[in-house]
């Protein structure tokens, strides 16, 4: 018997909310997927509320990951508190509400979830992810553990994973919204992928309104709050084939699914 997990990349607002809604299930049903992970830190364009985490559970999540705008809705902060299957990054600060990992029992066995911040290209300090990790994986007892990495730059998405080759079951990146091509499982059994890609408008830049964006790397003065683009919708994830009794990844696979 093995173990079907899918990791969807960041959820862009309502569209990407309403395409998750859509679709999850059926994505579920036809691929034999046993725990799936979305990343929901830009349902709302930039952070996500109470009614998009409800919604994206609706959709099929079991557990939802976030990332560097984790805090950007204040109405996410009890919502963060009182649910343990929505995680931020364990690596901010101990004054964070919410939870950084979990460890959930189902009914194919014990599976961990970490959700872990880079530091190479943010604007804050995060701790290390590096030594963090190690932090948690001495505490855990699940033989599968996740861990999306919402980070900027892909070396340290890559150091990450081959830093715990052998000691998690799948990392996955997200944060800059490009699916890569380089979904496969490394040397001693962790399946990998630099970034998971989006989940929201196609045609947009990483979800928004491509003159929205435009317009800021030309430097104009006047600066509107991102909005969604409009148009046609795509889901990209990965899916992760995993050994229950070793915890080790036996396939990864990137995915797309578009309108």
């Amino acid at each position: 018997m093995s173990v079907n997990v899918l990791a969807v990349g960041d959820v862009v607002g309502e569209k990407g909310v309403a395409f998750l809604r859509q679709k999850l299930w059926g994505l579920r049903k036809l691929r034999d997927i046993d725990f799936a992970v979305v990343n929901g830190e830009n349902a709302g364009v930039v952070g996500l509320n109470p009614r998009d985490a409800e919604d994206i559970f609706a959709a099929g999540a079991d557990v939802i990951t976030l990332g560097n705008h984790a805090f950007q809705k204040n109405t996410i902060l009890q919502y963060l508190e009182d649910h343990g299957n929505i995680l931020r990054p364990s690596n901010l600060s101990p004054l964070s509400p919410g939870l950084g990992y979990g460890e959930f029992d189902m009914p194919f066995g014990k599976i961990a979830v970490l959700n872990l911040i880079g530091r190479c290209g943010m604007d804050f300090g995060p701790d290390n992810p590096f030594y963090e990790a190690e932090r948690i994986l001495s505490k855990l007892t699940a033989k599968m553990i996740l861990v999306d990495f919402h980070a900027e730059a892909t070396s340290e998405k890559a150091a990450l994973a081959w830093h715990l080759d052998g000691r998690i079951s799948a990392l996955w990146g997200t944060h800059t919204h490009v699916q890569t091509s380089d979904a496969g499982v490394l040397p001693k059994g962790t399946g990998f992928i630099t970034d998971l890609g989006m989940t929201g408008p196609a045609l947009s830049i990483l979800g928004v309104k491509p003159e929205q964006s435009i317009g800021r790397f030309l430097g104009e003065p006047k600066r509107t709050p991102y909005a969604e683009a409009p148009g046609p919708c795509k889901i990209e994830g990965a899916i992760f084939r995993l050994d229950p009794a070793s915890g080790r990844c036996l396939l990864a696979e990137a995915i797309r699914l578009t309108e």
